[in-house]
């Protein structure tokens, strides 16, 4: 079996895709003197406000507006919503340039005047992009029509190309956000087209071209993942008649731009958008720099040592050109820990009975295979969470005991403290600090309606999960494998920081049986398949469990429910199968869809998947 790169090394690849949009604003973007933002939108080299400022007139934007600033492309005439710089992502062995883009608002179109607003304008097609070099996105954009009794059709310079019909057979597509031609809304990829102009025709359902009628019906090209949580509202949608769609983007090929970058450009690589007549190249930073490579000196290193992203080196680390280096600390740690093996805190079991009030009932914060944690304060005021276990066999308290001097020398900060044990019981007792704000698990699951999770704090918890296993696997002495990683093991402090814990201890410690943990140590929904068909249990076992992990905060679903089919019940089955079928954006949690990027859901997906392999290869 190969080995399965650490968790948190393969996180950070997928996570550098929202890190590069973040931090690209640190580096410059427009030529030097150049307004570099039009309103909220940032304008990076080849576009540009002003004379000089930009690549030629197909890039010009135009920033109009008084107290709120609304940024155009000139020669097009549509609203720029967001312009993104092509970047790379380290993927295994290989680099890819995602696209640059280019987010605009689009026209919707209606099948009659009538049903337009006074309020506004909008065209019968969409902007023309011949002889630009842009074209509709094929991959981001979908086409949707909205009517009872109408079909309608994209058509090129009066070539049809393709359509599809909308009947209202069945439940409004508004009570299910889909789309299934029978529900008053069909829709239609376009990965198979090249779109730089295009318009819409309306035609009943009896395939004419004539008599339409007074019905208003509407279609639109639209972002997909940005339409998809809309369409259970779309009367506001309708009202505003316009969409957000995607253009992607270069610079034409022999340009003298593309001439002089292909000749002397520092740390970038070169791809193109292969679907245009004429060859449109792109740009983009190495790995391991980041900003526009369109402007001078443009991709600058990062320095993986000191932004937190990169913090997952457990020794020294050491910056270098383009890379890093971390030194191996291990024999390090492993003085530290000959030298400090004695100075494990060993409580007094008369401490412990007294700070949980004889393990009164009502401190009890959880019950589990592996024990009862209780709440308990000690003398000095401490809090503490004191694991009281389950039974130990005579053969099994030496390792058990082994582990603990191991657990106890660990300092993460996203790993729970392990401030000792009591050992006068026939049962040990664990203590350690008390973590305030519950589990994961109920944090996704039993949601505050005030204080949804956000994408962005899903996100972080990921990160800090991945940390704390890499870590585990390869930061201390002795590789620590958790054996049952799931949300109700990772619990949240007052800052919402993620905490693993109950960790270790099931190395060594048989787990009860109930209905949710198996004879083979974890638990059902998160134990990786290869480890319960050989019961050899290595990394990779706990990294399929942090896969399941993952696809609880894209999705915000239990890892078991009984309510999907059958063959979708376990959530890692049910997540595979929904990207096997492109329906990844069907199944994410609403507040994913509300505010993440497509790109960065794409990579933090295609993460879990690989977490997910069941062959333990990446």
């Amino acid at each position: 079996m190969q080995k399965l790169a650490s968790p948190a090394s393969v996180l950070l690849i997928a996570l550098l895709v929202g890190y590069l949009t973040g931090r690209v604003r640190s580096t410059a973007l427009a030529k030097s003197t150049c307004q570099d933002e039009c309103g909220s939108v940032t304008i990076p080299f080849p576009f540009g406000i002003g004379v000089g400022c930009f690549l030629n007139k197909w890039y010009e934007i135009i920033c109009e507006g008084d107290s709120i600033k609304v940024p155009r492309l000139k020669k097009i005439g549509v609203e720029v919503l967001k312009i993104s710089l092509p970047y790379s992502r380290n993927h295994g062995d290989m680099y890819t340039s995602p696209s640059g883009t280019i987010e605009v608002r689009l026209p919707i179109v209606f099948s009659n005047k009538k049903c337009i607003s006074n309020d506004y304008r909008t065209g019968w097609a969409a902007p023309s992009l011949d002889g630009s070099p842009f074209v509709y996105s094929k991959d981001k954009n979908k086409f949707f029509v909205f009517s009872c009794h109408h079909q309608a059709v994209i058509n090129n310079t009066g070539q049809v190309l393709a359509g599809c019909k909308s009947e209202c057979r069945g439940a409004n597509f508004s009570d299910s956000g889909i789309c299934s031609g029978y529900n008053g809304c069909c829709e239609m990829g376009i990965s198979s087209m090249v779109l730089r102009e295009f318009g819409v025709n309306f035609m009943p359902e009896d395939g004419l071209t004539t008599g339409v009628g007074d019905e208003c019906s509407y279609a639109l090209l639209a972002k997909e993942s940005w339409l998809r949580p809309k369409l259970t509202n779309l009367h506001d949608l309708k009202g505003e008649g316009f969409v957000l769609g995607v253009l992607e983007w270069g610079i034409p090929s022999n340009s003298s731009l593309e001439v002089r970058l292909s000749q002397s450009c520092q740390h970038c690589g070169k791809g193109s958008i292969s679907v245009l007549p004429n060859a449109v190249h792109q740009f983009y930073c190495s790995p391991g720099y980041i900003g526009n490579p369109y402007v001078a000196n443009g991709c600058q290193d990062i320095d993986e040592c000191r932004d937190p992203l990169f913090s997952h080196c457990p020794g020294f680390c050491e910056n270098k050109v383009g890379s890093f280096r971390c030194r191996d600390t291990t024999k390090l740690f492993e003085i530290v820990m000959r030298d400090n093996v004695q100075k494990s805190k060993l409580f007094d079991f008369k401490e412990l009975e007294k700070a949980t009030d004889n393990f009164n009932d009502d401190r009890i914060l959880g019950k589990g295979g592996q024990g009862t944690v209780y709440k308990g304060m000690l003398s000095d005021g401490t809090i503490v969470a004191v694991k009281k276990s389950g039974a130990l066999d005579e053969g099994k308290v030496k390792q058990f005991i082994n582990e603990v001097l191991i657990l106890s020398q660990i300092n993460h900060r996203n790993v729970v403290k392990l401030l000792g044990c009591c050992l006068e019981t026939e049962v040990p007792l664990l203590v350690y600090d008390y973590i305030s704000n519950g589990t994961l698990y109920q944090y996704l699951h039993e949601p505050n309606e005030e204080s949804p999770v956000s994408w962005e704090v899903r996100l972080r918890l990921a990160m800090e999960i991945a940390g704390a296993l890499s870590y585990l696997h390869s930061a201390t002495s002795i590789p620590i494998y958790h054996r049952d990683i799931k949300s109700t093991n990772i619990l949240l402090d007052q800052n919402y920081q993620a905490k693993v814990a109950d960790f270790g201890t099931s190395r060594s410690v048989p787990l009860e049986k109930t209905h949710l943990t198996t004879l083979v140590q974890g638990t059902f929904g998160y134990l990786d398949p290869e480890y319960f068909q050989t019961s050899q249990f290595t990394d990779k076992s706990d990294v399929y469990s942090f896969g399941v992990v993952l696809v609880e905060l894209l999705t915000g679903q239990k890892p078991i429910c009984q309510l999907r089919a059958e063959e979708g019940r376990s959530l890692a089955t049910y997540f595979i199968i929904s990207l096997e079928n492109n329906c990844l954006f069907d199944i994410l949690d609403h507040q994913i869809l509300q505010q993440a990027e497509e790109e960065e859901v794409a990579a933090v997906a295609e993460l879990a998947k690989r977490c997910l392999n069941l062959n333990g290869r990446s």
